[in-house]
């Protein structure tokens, strides 16, 4: 079986249960245990790429500008979801805020 992880706890819980040489995808923060973060990012907040790090308040304007526009703050890799071909993808719902 192939999986990805959307969910660090779920990544944690793969691990654990000895089966992460079928994990193929992981979250930007999923870093536990410490080889969980050579897997292949397949989804990553949409602040990774702003450099410099935004600030509290940009964080929060760009947070509600997406929300407005029916966005999440996180972004799936298509490239890296497509090589990892998952059967299998551990997530959540995203509450709100």
């Amino acid at each position: 079986m192939r999986v990805c992880s959307f969910l660090p706890s779920a990544t944690e819980i793969v691990y654990a249960l000895g089966i992460e040489d079928q994990l193929h995808g992981v979250t930007h923060e999923c870093d536990f245990p410490a080889a969980a973060k050579e897997k292949p990012w397949v989804v990553r907040s949409v602040f990774e790429a702003m450099d410099p790090q935004p600030t509290s308040g940009e964080i929060s304007r760009v947070i509600s500008e997406r929300l407005e526009q029916g966005l999440g703050i996180y972004q799936i890799d298509e490239d890296i979801l497509k090589e990892a071909n998952p059967d299998l993808i551990l997530t959540q719902a995203i509450c709100e805020v």
